[in-house]
C-alpha cells in the first residue's frame, strides 16, 4: 500500500476551557512573517523603519474582515440558505476567509495607513507583496488541520488521508472540532491545499527573482504577485470538490474570479512603465521622533540590503517624498 500523508487527528487543542485552534495560530504565523519581511524591504528602500508594522494596524484588521465577507457573500446558502446558521458568519475562526476580499478590502486599510504616514501606496505594495504570498502559504497549513480544501479521490502517494472526526464525549461528528478517534481513512484526497501553498511559495521566488533582476516599481511587483498567484489558483480551484457557489453552469466562481483577476494583473504590470521610485526620507515622522526644536530627523539613506548606500544622500528630497531612481534593494 502506498504512504499517504496523514491528517492531523485534529484542529484544537484546549488548555482548560480555552480552545487553541491551529488554523488562528497559522493565519497569526503567516502575519507575522509578512510584516517582519515586509519592514525589511521597506526599509531597505529607504523608507522608515517600522512604518510597516503601522500600516499593518489598519491593513490585517480590514484584511480579515474583507476576507470574511468575500467568503460568506460567495457561499451565503451555508449561512443564510434553508437549513443555514447566520450566526455561524461571523465564527471565523471555524474557517473560511476568501483572498480577494482579504486583498481589496486590506489594500483599503493599508491605503489609510499610507496615508497618514506620508508613504505611496505602491511604494508599500511592492515592499510587502512576497511577504503576502508566503503568509498565504503557511495560512494554507490551517486548512490541513482543519481537514479542507481538498480535491477528488486519488491513488498518489501524496494523497491525503481523511478521518472522521467526532466530539470525544458525545460520539457526533465534529469536522472542525472534533477528534479522530480511529485513523482508519474514510477517504484519500488530492491535497490541493498543500498544492496551493508549494505555488505560493514558487511565487514568492519568482517575484523576488523578478524584483531584483528588473528593478520593478510602481506597483509592479505587487501585480507580478497577483498574477502569479492566480494563475495557480485557476487550476488547482478547478482541484477542488468541497461545496462552492457556482455561475455560468457550474463553474466555481473562484475559477472566473481568478481569470478576471489575471487578466487584469498582467495588464497593469504591461502598461505601468517608469524606472523603481526610491523614498529618499523618512515618511511623515512620528512627534516623538522629533528634536527639542520640533524638526523632525534627517533622511534616511536607501540602500541595498548587503549593500552600500548611494553617495547622493545628503541631496535627497524632501522627507517622505518618493522619486524615479534606479538603485533600490530587491530583498
Amino acid at each position: 500500500m502506498p504512504a499517504f500523508i496523514p491528517s492531523p487527528d485534529r484542529g484544537v487543542w484546549h488548555l482548560g476551557p480555552l480552545p487553541i485552534r491551529a488554523y488562528a495560530l497559522c493565519i497569526i504565523a503567516g502575519i507575522v512573517v509578512a510584516v517582519w519581511w515586509g519592514e525589511r524591504r521597506f526599509a531597505a528602500r529607504g523608507g522608515r523603519p517600522g512604518t510597516v508594522v503601522d500600516v499593518a494596524v489598519f491593513a490585517v484588521p480590514f484584511g480579515l474582515v474583507g476576507g470574511r465577507l468575500y467568503h460568506v457573500a460567495t457561499d451565503w446558502k451555508t449561512y443564510f440558505g434553508p437549513g443555514g446558521s447566520p450566526i455561524d458568519a461571523l465564527k471565523i475562526w471555524q474557517g473560511g476567509l476568501g483572498i480577494w476580499g482579504a486583498i481589496a478590502l486590506g489594500a483599503v486599510g493599508a491605503w489609510i495607513g499610507c496615508r497618514r504616514r506620508g508613504v505611496p501606496l505602491p511604494f508599500f505594495a511592492d515592499a510587502v507583496a512576497p511577504g503576502i504570498v508566503v503568509a498565504q502559504a503557511i495560512g494554507r497549513l490551517g486548512n490541513y488541520f482543519n481537514q479542507e480544501l481538498y480535491g477528488g479521490p486519488t491513488d498518489m502517494p501524496w494523497g491525503l488521508e481523511i478521518y472522521n472526526r467526532v466530539d470525544p464525549v458525545t460520539g457526533l461528528s465534529d469536522p472542525l472540532g472534533g477528534v479522530a478517534l480511529d485513523l482508519t481513512p474514510i477517504a484519500v484526497v488530492q491535497p490541493t491545499f498543500l498544492y496551493e501553498l508549494l505555488w505560493n511559495l514558487l511565487v514568492a521566488v519568482v517575484i523576488v527573482w523578478a524584483d531584483r533582476r528588473f528593478r520593478l516599481g510602481h506597483g509592479r511587483v505587487f501585480g507580478l504577485y497577483v498574477a502569479g498567484y492566480t494563475l495557480g489558483r485557476f487550476f488547482i480551484e478547478l482541484m477542488r470538490t468541497d461545496p462552492a457557489t457556482t455561475v455560468f453552469g457550474g463553474v466555481r466562481i473562484n475559477v472566473v474570479v481568478s481569470a478576471v483577476v489575471f487578466l487584469a494583473a498582467v495588464a497593469y504590470v504591461a502598461i505601468v512603465r517608469g524606472p523603481r521610485e526610491t523614498l529618499t526620507g523618512p515618511a511623515a515622522p512620528d512627534p516623538e521622533d522629533s528634536g527639542p526644536t520640533g524638526a523632525a530627523p534627517g533622511p534616511a539613506r536607501d540602500a541595498d540590503v548587503g549593500g552600500d548606500a548611494p553617495s547622493d544622500a545628503a541631496g535627497a528630497d524632501d522627507a517622505g517624498k518618493v522619486r524615479g531612481g534606479s538603485r533600490d534593494a530587491g530583498a
